[in-house]
């Protein structure tokens, strides 16, 4: 459907997911059933590794929930679809990795967006922020995630005050991998999402579940799951070819070739 919010472009392993929605790309209850739809589909296509998820245009990534839709009608607590909002911070068995490539203003709801993707690369102009404070609601998702990524004070800051961060400081405080110049950065995310899905697929589930599965476990807890082979993608890659052909691979001293199973 060319009228579309979300725009999609596949190409070997790699799916490009693109948030079109002029003219910020804000996000209203079907355009978050949509994208929980197409990662839906991301996640239970065997063919596909990795996904890359930026905005259209130049300016705007996301600024999160559409407050016009909301005036209209659009409950803040409606249904946003079977990965919540956004399609991404609460679909479950997600183990495949997403990178975020923002290219421009990213808050609120955005930001926790960018924030439930592995991987975020920002262009030189884009900014971060949470302004829900200003406008008397809460960032829930971003109360949760952000003080575990980058360190409390500023998280809280962040919360507290809506102020507002650009890309550099981002960077400084760990909350994105890299800064791209703005032309570059699609190149630079289809670059390093190729070098991930030429990987071992098995490999990369089993590390986002044990990662999620340990997010809020005691260390030894979550070791004992791993080396009991109690989560579903450890056990599947411990009796997989794909970890005999890399023992193999490395004894002949050539590339492995990765069958995700």
């Amino acid at each position: 459907m060319t009228d579309s919010p979300i725009k999609t472009r596949r190409e070997g392993h790699v799916l490009e997911v693109t948030l079109d929605r002029p003219k910020a790309n804000a996000v209203d209850l079907a355009t978050s059933r949509i994208m929980g739809e197409t990662f839906k589909a991301f996640r239970d296509d065997p063919d596909l590794r990795v996904a890359i998820l930026t905005g259209a245009g130049e300016k705007f990534f996301c600024p999160g929930w559409d407050l016009k839709a909301a005036a209209g009608g659009d409950a803040v607590d409606g249904d946003y679809g079977v990965g919540g909002f956004g399609g991404l911070q609460e679909l479950p068995r997600l183990n495949k990795p997403v990178i975020a490539a923002v290219n421009g203003i990213c808050c609120g709801g955005g930001l926790e967006i960018a924030l439930s993707c592995d991987i975020i690369l920002a262009a030189q102009h884009a900014t971060f922020a949470l302004p829900e404070i200003r406008s008397g609601t809460v960032a829930d998702a971003a109360s949760i995630k952000l003080p575990k990524r980058i360190p409390y004070h500023i998280a809280m800051e962040m919360l507290l005050t809506g102020r507002w961060i650009d890309a550099e400081e981002a960077h400084r405080w760990g909350l994105v991998n890299r800064i791209i110049p703005a032309p570059d950065l699609m190149a630079q995310a289809w670059d390093m999402a190729r070098l991930i899905a030429s990987g071992p697929p098995l490999v990369m589930a089993a590390i986002k579940e044990v990662v999620r599965d340990a997010e809020d476990s005691k260390f030894q807890d979550a070791l004992n799951r791993v080396t009991r082979r109690q989560l579903p993608t450890v056990d599947a890659l411990y009796g997989s070819e794909d970890l005999m052909e890399g023992f193999r691979a490395f004894t002949e001293k050539r590339d492995p070739v990765w069958k995700g199973r």
